[in-house]
């Protein structure tokens, strides 16, 4: 096939430039997480990431996310903190219950908590599996610190 017998070029441009960082962060991740090091090590390595992403979001997003990371700890322990494709999430046995999205990350105009599959958080038919955040009001910790506690069981 000559350059002339090529077909056209397709107008389908893929993945965004926010998407393809976001896969390249989480190639980074799962480097970052295959090296050898004891447990204790591991996880204190995924904290110290955590904690170092949340600094890194602009200001309104930074203290949602400060305080969606307390609440994750207070309300469930036994989940892990990890980076999840460049988000601060909460792992259990490895597999990620919950995740804080910033506004930016995708360019939203809110942030958002989220939930995947391994959450306990079934209701019924249908149930929700993330929330817009603009704001943390008393009530809105409360809901979480609930939707955090069940979904970690």
């Amino acid at each position: 096939m000559t350059n002339t017998d090529r077909p056209a070029k397709s107008t389908f441009e893929g993945f965004t430039d926010e998407e393809r960082a976001a896969m390249k962060e989480h190639a980074k991740e799962l480097k970052a997480s295959a090296r050898r090091g004891s447990r204790a090590d591991k996880a204190a390595e995924e904290e110290a990431s955590v904690v170092a992403k949340i600094a890194e979001m602009q200001d309104s997003d930074r203290v949602m996310a400060e305080r969606v990371h307390a609440i994750v700890k207070a309300s469930a322990p036994g989940l892990a903190p990890k980076l999840w494709y460049g988000m601060p999430a909460y792992a259990r046995d490895g597999k990620v219950v919950c995740f804080f999205q910033s506004a930016e990350k995708f360019k939203a105009r809110y942030a958002t908590l989220g939930f995947s599959d391994q959450a306990h958080l079934d209701e019924g038919s249908m149930w929700p599996t993330s929330y817009a955040l603009t704001q943390l009001t008393a009530a809105n910790e409360e809901m979480i610190a609930t939707l955090v506690k069940n979904a970690a069981h």
